[in-house]
């Protein structure tokens, strides 16, 4: 009995402790430093070697101005401890005093504590670093290594380096540090990647490249060739990465799967020249049927987006002919899948489509490959305008796959069923939730839409544009081009000047790109950048008129579309892209 009320006491002491420190912690974030100057005291009274609660003190003390009472704490820990790290104290407690003589050389004492006892870099350093003193943090991690060459703190000082703006010297720092230590490659990618998406004149993305380049040509190792694709891919070049992936298979055959997913990340990304030219590559040399029926169904798929109704015919009988091939069978399902929606989307045969699917349901297929199979036929049945029949089994998949990607995906299409519908409040309800998917790209679809019922429910309650501009989005869904676009035409007549016409535009802007009628295209989106110049939409309507100028080659066009989302839309899902291919178009240096 009393060992449990000595252990009550025990945690009970701990509860208030940890609430005390709490409360010191608030004081000091609001700035309430006189109020934090008594907690931290009190806190170090209970435990005197905590270091947290002196240092806390001591940044009270330097708050409140009270620099001899933060000195002659300091020198009382000093004689008593000897820790270097309150050496960096002392000067730093100078330093605020613009006593810079006297901050040095308590400094230099630190670095000499170094000298003598090499594992005091730790502490030294760390609090060099976090007061911002990075020239003195790389002097003590140097002067650590010099000593005994055993330590490590290559990735320290490339991030040191990083903020002193010598990039360069990062760079070897971080590449050194990745070919000796592979484990904390991850970490480092994530570091330099910062840094290639924040640089703006594309100098660092130029150094690190020659620093890449370098490497392979001293260095025969496929380690950087693997480094330099990565880099490729962060630039979304898939043709350089490929040459890199390509290099890599001669010397290891077992990477071929990287390839496959290269192609499929340039499918993804639209640069269809290279996922042609991967996908071509890996139809030439693998055997292994898996792949192979991947990158057929891959490159299908390339030729449905890009196709028109004279192209259906051929379509059809390639898949027919790879499904002969290839055989019906769950290893075929993709091919299978395809062949669904084209016979239900493009050649408006719907029962084929879902006898197809029917028939795949009854095979043994995995719990991912039934999700899948429903997902297709649900699409089927909501093109046949049979939403509760749809909504069964998009509701079976989200229950089946809880919180997976192909769950979320699942709660989207259900979403989009209400909104098609015209149950705005019941789509709006669902939407809100899928705003913060752990898919990004369901997040983003997810948002916009709740912006398009919300943003039009205020201003028309009765939401009767809403509900046309519904109808004219479910048929672009049934595939009904020249339908959606003679609805969306109407709802600009009829609703000229209304928050609905923006989007309208955007709309009918991109019916006319994909019947490949740029001229229709550049039209609509003129529009919006001319007279919408508030309209969320702005960015949109930049970038595709961007995108179209440069498909067509008139760089000079697309250039200042560019410019301007990076100028002005920084917080747009197409700045990053908008930003590379501007420097591309202004021809800043290629190595």
């Amino acid at each position: 009995m009393k060992k449990i009320f000595v252990l009550f006491v025990l945690m009970f002491s701990l509860v208030v402790e940890a609430q005390n420190e709490q409360l010191a912690q608030n004081y000091f974030d609001r700035g309430e430093f006189e109020k934090a100057q008594i907690a931290f005291e009190d806190l170090l009274k209970s435990q005197p070697n905590n270091f947290n609660y002196f240092q806390k003190t001591i940044e009270c003390n330097q708050q409140l101005l009270q620099f001899e009472k933060a000195d002659k704490a300091l020198q009382e820990r000093y004689s008593k401890y000897k820790q270097g790290n309150l050496l960096v104290e002392l000067g730093y407690n100078f330093q605020l005093q613009k006593n810079q003589p006297e901050a040095k050389k308590q400094y230099d004492l630190a670095i000499d504590k170094i000298k003598k006892t090499p594992t005091e870099v730790y502490n030294i350093a760390y609090l060099f670093d976090r007061k911002g003193l990075v020239d003195y943090a790389i002097l003590a991690y140097q002067t650590a290594v010099d000593l005994d060459p055993k330590f490590n703190f290559n990735y320290q000082l490339a991030l040191l380096y990083g903020q002193k703006g010598d990039t360069d010297t990062m760079i070897e720092k971080f590449l050194s540090e990745s070919y000796n230590n592979p484990q904390s490659m991850i970490m480092i990618q994530n570091q330099l990647s910062r840094f290639m998406f924040e640089d703006t004149n594309i100098t660092f993305n130029e150094s690190l490249k020659k620093a890449l380049l370098i490497r392979i040509q001293k260095n025969q190792d496929i380690f950087w060739n693997e480094y330099l694709s990565w880099f490729y891919v962060q630039q979304k070049e898939y043709g350089k990465a490929f040459i890199q992936e390509k290099a890599i298979y001669k010397r290891n055959p077992e990477s071929f799967s990287n390839i496959v997913n290269l192609g499929q990340l340039a499918i993804e990304e639209n640069d269809n020249d290279a996922a042609l030219e991967i996908l071509g590559f890996v139809l030439e040399n693998t055997k292994d049927l898996d792949l192979q029926i991947q990158s057929h169904t891959y490159l299908l798929q390339m030729k449905i987006d890009k196709s028109q109704p004279k192209d259906y015919s051929v379509i059809n009988l390639e898949l027919d002919k790879l499904i002969k091939e290839f055989g019906v069978s769950p290893f075929t399902l993709s091919l299978l899948k395809i062949k669904a929606h084209f016979a239900t989307f493009n050649l408006k045969d719907a029962e084929t489509g879902k006898s197809i699917l029917k028939n795949v349901l009854e095979m043994p297929i995995n719990r991912d490959q039934t999700a899948e199979a429903k997902m297709e036929l649900a699409d089927i049945l909501l093109f046949e305008e049979k939403f509760n029949q749809a909504l069964i089994y998009y509701s079976q998949i989200e229950n089946d796959a809880n919180n997976s990607p192909i769950g979320q995906e699942a709660s989207l299409k259900i979403a989009k069923t209400s909104y098609y519908k015209a149950d705005f409040k019941w789509a709006e309800h669902q939407l809100k939730v899928l705003k913060s998917a752990s898919t990004q790209l369901i997040a983003n679809d997810a948002l916009d839409l709740f912006l398009l019922i919300s943003d039009n429910t205020v201003e028309d309650s009765t939401q009767t544009a809403l509900k046309k501009f519904s109808k004219a989005d479910f048929l672009l869904f049934q595939d009904k081009k020249q339908d959606a676009l003679l609805a969306f035409q109407q709802i600009l007549k009829e609703q000229k000047g209304d928050a609905i016409e923006p989007v309208t535009l955007l709309r009918i802007g991109k019916i006319y790109e994909k019947m490949s009628d740029f001229t229709q295209a550049l039209n609509n989106y003129q529009q919006i950048i001319e007279n919408h110049k508030e309209s969320i939409y702005l960015d949109e309507a930049l970038f595709f008129s961007a995108e179209i100028y440069n498909q067509l080659n008139d760089f000079e066009k697309a250039k200042p579309l560019y410019e301007q989302i990076i100028m002005n839309k920084v917080d747009s899902i197409y700045f990053v892209e908008a930003q590379k291919k501007y420097r591309k178009l202004r021809g800043d240096k290629e190595i």
